[in-house]
């Protein structure tokens, strides 16, 4: 009597786990996706929010004009369709087919899972060595494409590792090229400061700089104004319209790119940072603020970086709305 082999439960189950993995991936960069794409904040925890934000606002994580969580929904999307079409085959009904299919998509998952394992990897060092931030979401993002990887090559018998290893160096060979070629021309647009642009002609403010900011002003302002900013700074005084913030917060920052240097002068600020310019820690304290910059115009108030239309629309501003500058997606 032949003892029958006993399959070993990652065989059984690395197609299930392969596909719940994609789809929480997938549910997770839908949503930066969205998020990008409405002007919305992401939620990233208290500790984390402003580099986690910082990071997913930064010049690379915009590929082709679009968020890069948009391409990861599309690899998750896939990688789910991969691992779990097959299983909805019956083998009692159609076992040829069903094994056919198995065949094919474990050879998909294996391209996909390679190619995502190391773009991510790339990604990481973007992070670490290049932005300087820490972002959860790429973090796990990177850590669902490993594990992708791991699941694909231990979760079935294979017939031929030597066919598994050719076609994991091709695809990475194939993956390297795209991914190299792909952030040089982003580096070279970051380091010529050569403008990107949205669709409304507007130049995309760059990120914080990748140093910390020294008292009291903090990092330097490096858009110019236009008349339009400076009219609308000087209608935000006019009618009594207040900034909190503090020169260390990244989001305050973007808030002063957006006016540039010469029509920030001009705005209503108040330091709440002790150290920083003028500060004013009591009055802030006083106005029991929960985070910066907030903005109280016409007796409401308003957190987070505003666009510069925005602020136009909240103050009942009439002027030129020809705003130079906009945030990133």
């Amino acid at each position: 009597m032949v003892r029958r082999r006993s399959q070993p439960w990652i065989h059984q189950w690395s197609r299930p786990i392969i596909g719940a993995i994609a789809i929480i991936g997938f549910l997770l960069t839908s949503y930066l996706t969205i998020s990008k794409l409405f002007g919305a904040e992401v939620a990233c925890g208290t500790e984390a929010a402003a580099s986690c934000s910082d990071v997913l606002s930064s010049p690379y994580a915009f590929v082709f004009g679009l968020p890069l969580s948009l391409f990861g929904a599309i690899a998750y999307l896939a990688m789910a369709g991969f691992s779990l079409v097959p299983l909805a085959i019956n083998p009692e009904d159609n076992k040829k087919l069903r094994n056919k299919y198995e065949d094919w998509t474990w050879l998909f998952l294996l391209i996909g899972a390679t190619a995502m394992s190391l773009f991510s990897a790339y990604l990481m060092y973007i992070l670490f060595a290049k932005i300087g931030g820490v972002c959860l979401y790429c973090i796990t993002s990177a850590t669902f494409a490993a594990s992708f990887l791991l699941l694909t090559l231990f979760g079935r018998f294979w017939d031929d590792w030597g066919e598994v290893f050719l076609t994991i160096f091709v695809v990475a060979i194939i993956t390297a090229l795209g991914t190299l070629g792909l952030y040089n021309s982003i580096e070279r647009d970051i380091q010529g400061n050569v403008p990107v642009l949205n669709d409304q002609g507007q130049e995309i403010i760059t990120p914080v700089p990748n140093r910390a900011p020294e008292p009291p002003t903090g990092w330097e302002i490096t858009t110019t104004s236009g008349p339009a900013e400076i009219a609308l700074a000087e209608h935000l005084t006019e009618i009594g319209a207040k900034e909190y913030g503090a020169y260390w917060c990244p989001h305050c920052y973007d808030q002063k790119q957006l006016f540039g240097k010469e029509a920030f002068a001009k705005v209503p600020y108040i330091e709440c940072a002790p150290e920083g310019e003028n500060g004013q820690p009591d009055v802030c304290a006083a106005a029991g603020l929960e985070g910066f910059p907030t903005w109280e115009i016409n007796g409401e108030r308003y957190a987070g970086t505003q666009s510069l239309q925005r602020l136009a629309e909240l103050s009942g501003y009439q002027g030129s709305t020809d705003f130079k500058y906009a945030l990133p997606r």
